[in-house]
Formats: C-alpha cells, structure tokens, sequence
C-alpha cells in the first residue's frame, strides 16, 4: 500500500521516484516546467554549470548554435513519456496536464504526454518581450579570405519572445458535463473576467499587442518577485501561474509540480487558496523554494493578500539575505 505524500509540501527527491508515492486520481491539476535537455538542463543540472553555461555564449570553442544536437529530443521524448505515464496515474479523471516547454522540442512533448494516455487539448502561447539574442557571428571560425561570405549570417536563432505550454488532458469518465460534476475537473472557468473584460484565450502576453486582445498582462519575474538570491535560470511568473491555476481548478483543489525549482508553483497555489505538492531534486532551489514559500505565507498570516488581488505581494523577497 502507498504512504500518501502529504499536501502543501515540497519534497526533496526525484520526480519519478516520488510520483509512485502518490494516491492514484488524487490530483486535480499538474502544472510544471520540466527540463528541456537543452543547455545543460537535463533531469540532474547543476546550478554552478548552468549558470556558467547560461551566461556564455561561447563553450569549448563553439558558438551554443553549433552545438546543436538532435538527440537531446529523443532523449527528452523518452524520458517524459516515462514521467508523463506516472503523472497520468496521479490525476483525477479529467484533470489537466499543463507543461511548459521549449519552441523547438514542444512536438517531442507532446507526443510523449500524448503517448501517455492524455488527451492534447491546446497549446498556450505566453507572449513576452524579455526575450534575448541567441544567434551567433561564425566569421572567426573560417579562413580569413571566406569571412565577408558570411557577413550578416548567423547560427539559426531568433530572438525567444514566447514559451508554449501543451494543455494535455486525462480522458474523463463519460461526458465532460458528468466528469465535472464527479470529479470537480475537466472544464475551463470563464467566470472570471480578466484585464478589459475579456475570457481567456490561448496566448498569454505581458502587454497589449495590436491585433491581439491584452487578455492577460504578466511579465517575466523580476527580482522582487523571485528574491535577489534565487539564481534560476527559468523562474515562471506567478501571477501567470495563478492564472492557469484558476482557469482548471475550483478553490480546495490539489496543484501537483513534479520539477517545482524554487516554489513558484506552490506560491501560486497558496495564494489561489488552492493545496499543492512538489518535488524538487536539487537541494540547492528546494532549499530557495522553502525560503520564497515561508516569506509568502509570513506575509499572509499578517492579512497581505486579498482576495481579489491578482499581484503576489512579495516585494519583501529582494530585501531578504
């Protein structure tokens, strides 16, 4: 018989050890951004590499646009299908799976999560402006007399300025309609207004952008928000957490993340009066995540948040040491 994993806590471990440990359709929603196999950030990074990694362009005499390596999609497809069959197990009936994932590997994805059993519902565009430059100049890398052939030519790279995240979901027992009403899961809330009045779409943005309603405006986290010692490199916003949080699940819901970093999932679900559960590996962000979670609940204890409120009120993050 399986010892329940306790609710409204982050565990220490690896995800697919601990997803064995959960109550079969105990789960109303999973919400996670899982390791890409890109850059270093496989299923065990080291955050003093990645950062190195991260903030160079150039490792080992070679631009990161020229280590491009096809089979870190396979190896991501294998090893996610694997993780997504554990998470399917969890789930209630008709709960949803929402992943975030990387432009170029969102196919391997969700044929893995779909391979699982789930049911691929949509695909969420998060629009925002932070993006960087990835391309890089190969002039130096040829022969003095073949440089001007490759003026104004980069590795093939644009400028990031979205992440999707697949909108998966566990078949429901019968109609969706009786699902619902059975398992408190399975349709989308559009009780909610949000920014201008308008219901939700399928691309979240950080600003208005003409042609495209400001459904929701969020922007990547900035230090007040993830505190000034949390050195992830992929820090998800929480107000655009808290969104997905509310469109898929009712209040009193349990919020799973199986790579949860340092707690913006659990954070989201806090303020959403939702539960949560997450698993962390590394003890170097679990133990930032238990930092930013204990500030987020000293501030609620002391009346910060209120209901109706949007914005996490976490601007005492960046002054904490």
């Amino acid at each position: 018989m399986k010892t329940p994993i306790e609710w409204n806590k982050i565990y220490l471990g690896d995800a697919s050890e601990l997803l064995e440990m959960l109550v079969k359709d105990s789960v109303d929603l999973v919400l996670t951004d899982p390791p890409y196999f890109l850059d270093k950030l496989d299923n065990g990074w080291d955050p003093k590499e990645v950062k190195v990694h991260t903030q160079n362009q150039l490792i080992k005499h070679l631009p990161a646009g020229m280590k491009f390596d096809p089979s870190q999609g396979r190896e991501l497809q294998l090893w996610y299908g694997a993780i997504s069959k554990k998470i399917f197990d969890s789930l209630k009936p008709g709960g949803f799976f929402l992943s975030f994932s990387s432009p170029r590997l969102v196919h391997r994805m969700a044929i893995a999560i779909e391979d699982a059993g789930f049911h691929i519902r949509d695909i969420f565009i998060w629009l925002y402006k932070e993006g960087r430059p990835k391309a890089a100049s190969l002039e130096r890398y040829v022969d003095k007399e073949d440089r001007p052939k490759l003026a104004g030519w980069k590795t093939p790279q644009v400028r990031g300025n979205y992440e999707p995240i697949i909108v998966a979901q566990k078949p429901p027992e019968g109609p969706l309609v009786r699902n619902f009403l059975k398992h408190q899961v399975g349709l989308f809330n559009f009780t909610e207004k949000l920014e201008g009045g308008y219901t939700p779409s399928n691309v979240l943005q950080v600003e208005e952008l003409e042609g495209i309603p400001p459904i929701f405006l969020v922007p990547k986290p900035k230090v007040g928000e993830k505190g000034e010692w949390n050195d992830h490199p992929t820090v998800k916003p929480v107000n655009l957490l808290r969104f997905l949080i509310r469109l898929t699940t009712k209040k009193g819901g349990l919020v799973l993340d199986p790579f949860i970093g340092t707690g913006s999932t659990a954070i989201a679900a806090t303020l959403e009066k939702r539960h949560f559960i997450g698993f962390e590996i590394n003890a170097h962000y679990y133990e930032i995540a238990q930092k930013r979670l204990a500030l987020v609940n000293r501030e609620k204890g002391r009346g910060g948040e209120k209901e109706s409120s949007l914005l996490p009120l976490l601007p005492l993050l960046a002054d904490q040491t």
